[in-house]
């Protein structure tokens, strides 16, 4: 597993390469493992420059996770699980963002960041990280909630479609509670969504929902042990994907909300975590650790959600939603976004 940061200097190209595990010409952006490195407010309260800031975990395999340290994303790259459907190819976006809300002393705070269409950004959970840092080659920001803080991870499983995110409570007078909206997508990383009348197949199991995009879809699943799963199927349209607009490309990219899951934090050490893993079977020594530690002095149950890529039977063919699922081309109108997307 890797982990980078990547400070953007020179505009896209060369981000773009240093994503791709490339680099190294002239014009890449600076790139290091920076086990020290860390940010503070003056730079993850300006959203500008929190999301010139990206940041990637990486399996070994191709596939990858990413984002900006604000949480918006800004490219269609950016994901918390891109998985390598066919190693190292077949990348494919099947978890897109986490839309947190922390409860905690009678206020409901968001953690989340979204850009949309039209210049609003709703939620704004950018203006509450405390911190952002590398801990070894794991992303960790620091969410200031009232007195409380709470802390978020991510990192993947080497050598499998699995991405990790762990979220706990470092300080807080009382239970925290927190809910998870989970969006996906299935399409191609180089593409974008317009989603239209697009259903997904969304159906609980144990613990949680598996989502079939469509027909011959690989289905991924979304599990939270300790939590409690509330699946929906609210299409969240016209996230404004800032970097892509600059290289004049499509830059409007829908997402469907899943699955909320919820739970309850109580006292230092208590987390929650969610996992985005692909079905091998195999474990690692570093997946185990992280597990490991997820068990805090506060003692609660630990809540979570795992993301499940299963690979189809030998011989089936290998379609992407953008070519079995009719998706128009058109703009959905403003009517058609959830409420959050509406600028005041």
């Amino acid at each position: 597993m890797s982990a980078r940061v990547i400070e953007e200097r020179h505009g896209f190209p060369g981000a773009l390469r240093a994503l791709g595990g490339v680099g190294g010409h002239i014009g890449a952006p600076h790139v290091g493992r920076c086990d020290a490195l860390a940010w503070g407010r003056e730079i993850c309260g300006d959203l500008g420059a929190a999301e010139r800031r990206e940041w990637l975990c990486a399996n070994g395999i191709g596939g990858f996770a990413s984002g900006t340290v604000a949480g918006s994303p800004t490219r269609r790259y950016h994901g918390l699980l891109v998985a390598a459907l066919q190693p190292p190819l077949g990348r494919t976006l099947l978890a897109a963002q986490v839309h947190e809300t922390v409860a905690y002393d009678g206020q409901s705070l968001p953690l989340a960041t979204s850009r949309w269409a039209g210049g609003a950004v709703v939620p704004d959970g950018y203006r509450h990280i405390e911190s952002f840092r590398l801990d070894g080659t794991t992303p960790v920001w620091t969410y200031a909630c009232g007195d409380a803080l709470v802390e978020k991870r991510v990192w993947m499983e080497p050598g499998a479609n699995t991405t990790y995110v762990r979220y706990a409570v470092l300080r807080a007078r009382r239970p925290v509670g927190l809910a998870m909206r989970v969006l996906v997508n299935h399409r191609d990383y180089h593409a974008t969504t317009r989603a239209g009348d697009w259903e997904m197949a969304v159906a609980r199991v144990p613990h949680g929902v598996r989502v079939t995009a469509f027909n011959e879809a690989r289905p991924f699943v979304l599990l939270a042990t300790g939590a409690e799963a509330r699946p929906g199927h609210t299409w969240f349209r016209d996230f404004d994907l800032a970097r892509e607009a600059e290289r004049g490309l499509d830059h409007l990219d829908d997402a469907l909300h899943a699955v909320t899951f919820e739970a309850e934090l109580r006292g230092a050490g208590s987390s929650a975590r969610r996992w985005c893993r692909h079905p091998s079977g195999r474990a690692s020594a570093m997946a185990g650790e992280h597990a490991r530690s997820d068990t805090g002095a506060g003692g609660c149950a630990v809540a979570g959600a795992r993301i499940e890529c299963r690979h189809p039977e030998p011989g089936r063919p290998r379609p992407c939603a953008s070519t079995t699922t009719p998706v128009p081309r058109s703009r959905p109108s403003p009517a058609a976004r959830p409420a959050a997307a509406t600028s005041s």
